[in-house]
């Protein structure tokens, strides 16, 4: 049976998942092995004296116990952002060490690491090493970073500014907003959220041969065995071998080479036998890569029309204590290439100031920049309609970019195109009933529950590196193996892969097989982040494909003693006339004859400048309980146009996923620091997850406006719904809570939050 695009295919990987056949880096064990446990500062800010070792390393079971001192021959872990300030000057990217070295700057950094025979003697060794430590003055409050009496994190900076990145003029927007009929300007937090992936972060290394060799979860095995090789071990990249096994879980923190990996691959080599680290997920709490985290002020001018005539966005964005590998890119260049989202807006300033504090660092996070812009954005759009008295659909309706404007040349200087948000919202309205939430809200209202209703229109920019690899080749038995640098997490790509590769072959979906996450086998690949993998992914598949069945027809013709142009084909078979060969046949003489090379082809795909742009309209309905300040989802509508759908079931998936992040993000969601810069969110019972009960049955569907710049149509999925679901629930939440006055509420939305701020309107 063969599937090709448009069907929805259930996910070929699940049977193997869900009936416990998975391997993931825990399940696998190598002779021999010993184990890794770290010891985190208890400090966030402090001056290291000593580190004491000797009771620890004499310990029973031990067999290294290792510092920063053991470590200086290694490179820091790498800031891979480029960016500067409007001077020009470079962004100040401090050294991130495996280890700490001269300081610690902030609570669960890695201070030592031991290795013993079993995890229980390692662990308990931790225990025993001694840390010396002057306390110094800690802040975790990015809105305190810069006041001049902040303390400072990097002595070298002298401050703790990384760099504020701007575009646009700020004259200009001056300018307009003082032409403009009316001004609005918000107040918004994204709040720092932690990142937990199903699967724990694990490390397996070893050193085999002179070369190192890492099974570690990722989103991409390559991009993980470069920044091993070059940046921390200075080796040549064939001296490295990473191995991604099934990975339970992305979210962004999988792109980081963290340093528990770094410390596996150098033990293994110190003491020639395999080195594991597995982390609890309390662990994971203080030592995972945060996301969001900003404090930003808009400002907008609108004339007497409604249309918006000048933005101004200044955002102050946490670092947290280093700069991970995408860290200061997130907020300035990834989230700012949409600032602006789907309106038209003549002129726009936007500031980034990117500050370090004594936190955990922060990364890229499901959307990476563009769930907080297209946030912003919304927002703004419900408080500019109660501002200029328009309803706030039609003032979307009058600022949208229309069809017809595309391609768009957004603020960033980045060009829109493929899109039609105005068709898209007129969908989602419908579907969700719009025109009926009156009799909705009665009902509620005769339970004693405030009802409201909130929209949230998204653009991302979606595409990442602009090369992708794969490799395919023709088996004899009539199979298809696919090699490709993309990287699966839990998106299905063994099965959109081979639903792509089975209408452009024309063979059975099943004898089609998907090959990732092992160096050895993939040589080139940018892995899976930033919803590329159809759009980039798909297409070298595609054109592989299409490279591969170049060759095969010339075999064919040969075989078939005719001109390759007059050869049909369908069904895996070439034809002339009467005669006949199977792609298989085919396949196995180019084996066998004409040079005994096979039929293998490997294609760069590379898309040149620009993105896609994933979009879409999410309409919330909430149900507020006045008594308990209790948020419940009790509607909710996603339309999203992600271009052409290759399968639909997989799409609605990372819909749901999508909005499950941002449902969780909006309501309980918040990595929390106390003033002296502890985490205080440090565990599931602290830190809140949303469960089934935060949400209600998603009704998702599709607008699909293909992308003109790819030949599969393809845009993206995968983080729409974090794009969308937060300024739909909190648009609700507003709406529920205007009659009484309140107009202004932060994420997350917990009841207590809720419940004090209604108490709050009540006394007025």
């Amino acid at each position: 049976m063969k599937f090709g695009i448009g069907q929805s295919v259930p996910r070929t990987e699940d049977p193997r998942l869900v009936t416990g056949g998975g391997r993931f880096t825990d399940d696998i064990n190598l002779p021999g092995q010993v184990y890794l446990k770290v010891l985190r500062s208890p400090f966030s800010h402090g001056r290291v004296n000593a580190i004491d070792i000797e009771t620890a390393a004499a310990a029973p079971g031990v067999l290294a116990v290792y510092t920063a001192a053991d470590l200086k021959e290694l490179g820091g872990l790498p800031c891979r952002a480029v960016l500067q300030d409007a001077n020009g000057e470079p962004a100040f990217i401090p050294r991130r060490p495996v280890l700490a070295e001269d300081k610690v700057c902030f609570a669960g950094q890695a201070v030592a690491a031991v290795v013993a025979e079993s995890p229980a003697a390692a662990a308990n060794a931790v225990e025993l090493i001694g840390l010396d430590v002057d306390d110094l003055p800690a802040n975790a409050d990015p809105a305190l970073a810069l006041s001049p009496d902040a303390p400072t994190i990097h002595e070298a900076r002298g401050d703790n500014l990384c760099v504020h990145y701007q575009v646009g003029s700020a004259s200009a927007v001056d300018t307009a907003l003082e032409a403009s009929t009316h001004q609005v300007s918000l107040d918004l937090v994204n709040n720092r959220v932690a990142p937990s992936p199903l699967e724990p972060r694990a490390s397996l290394g070893s050193f085999e041969d002179g070369r190192y060799v890492l099974y570690n979860p990722s989103q991409g095995a390559v991009a993980q065995q470069g920044v091993l090789a070059k940046a921390i071990f200075n080796v040549d990249l064939d001296l490295v071998r990473v191995v991604s096994p099934d990975t339970g879980g992305g979210f962004g923190i999988r792109g980081e080479v963290h340093p528990e990996a770094v410390l596996c691959l150098f033990a293994a080599r110190a003491l020639g036998r395999p080195v594991k680290y597995s982390g609890d997920r309390s662990e994971m709490f203080l030592a995972d890569s945060h996301g969001r985290d900003n404090l930003t002020r808009v400002t907008a001018g609108f004339d007497n029309q409604g249309l918006c005539m000048a933005l101004r966005v200044e955002t102050t964005a946490n670092l947290g204590a280093f700069c991970t590998a995408v860290g200061p890119f997130v907020p300035t260049m990834a989230g700012g290439r949409v600032v602006g989202t789907v309106y038209r807006i003549p002129h726009v300033h936007h500031s980034v100031r990117t500050v370090f504090t004594n936190t955990m660092p922060v990364a890229a996070y499901r959307g990476a920049g563009r769930p907080e812009a297209c946030y912003v954005m919304e927002r703004l759009m419900e408080a500019a309609a109660n501002v200029t008295g328009i309803d706030a659909l039609e003032l979307r309706r009058r600022n949208f970019v229309m069809p017809d404007e595309m391609p768009y040349t957004m603020p960033s200087g980045v060009a829109l195109t493929g899109g039609n948000f105005a068709e898209t919202l007129t969908i989602g309205l419908e579907r969700a009933d719009w025109d009926g939430f009156a009799e909705r809200q009665a009902r509620s209202a005769a339970q004693g529950l405030l009802r409201g209703r909130g929209v949230g229109y998204y653009v991302e920019s979606s595409g990442g590196g602009p090369e992708e690899e794969a490799v395919i080749t023709l088996r004899a038995d009539g199979d298809v193996d696919v090699v490709v640098g993309t990287f699966s997490h839990g998106q299905g790509h063994r099965t959109t892969y081979a639903q792509v590769l089975s209408e452009a072959l024309d063979i059975d979906f099943e004898r089609i097989h998907i090959h990732q996450g092992d160096t050895d086998i993939v040589a080139f690949g940018g892995g899976t982040g930033g919803s590329r993998s159809s759009q980039m992914g798909g297409i070298a598949v595609r054109q592989a494909s299409a490279a591969v069945m170049a060759d095969a027809r010339d075999v064919a013709a040969e075989l078939l003693q005719a001109p390759r142009d007059t050869l049909t084909y369908a069904d895996g078979v070439f034809r002339h006339g009467e005669a006949e060969v199977a792609l298989a046949q085919v396949a196995q003489a180019a084996e066998e004859e004409f040079g005994g090379t096979g039929l293998t082809k490997t294609h760069r795909y590379n898309r040149g400048a620009g993105f896609t742009f994933p979009n879409g309209c999410h309409v919330a309905e909430v149900e507020i309980d006045p008594e308990t300040g209790v948020v419940r989802v009790v509607r909710y509508t996603a339309v999203d146009d992600c271009g052409r759908v290759i399968n639909p079931l997989l799409a609605g998936g990372q819909v749901h996923g999508g909005v499950a992040m941002g449902v969780g993000q909006t309501l309980v969601e918040h990595a929390v620091y106390d003033d002296a810069g502890q985490l205080i969110t440090g565990s599931l019972m602290d830190y809140a997850m949303p469960r089934a009960s935060h949400l209600t049955d998603i009704d998702v569907s599709f607008n699909e406006v293909l992308d003109p710049n790819n030949e599969l149509g393809v845009k993206g999925i995968g983080e729409g719904g974090a794009c969308g679901a937060p300024p739909a629930v909190m648009n609700a939440v507003l709406d529920a809570v205007k009659p009484l006055g309140i107009t202004r509420m932060d994420m997350p939305l917990t009841p207590e939050s809720v419940w004090r701020t209604l108490k709050l309107a009540g006394r007025r």
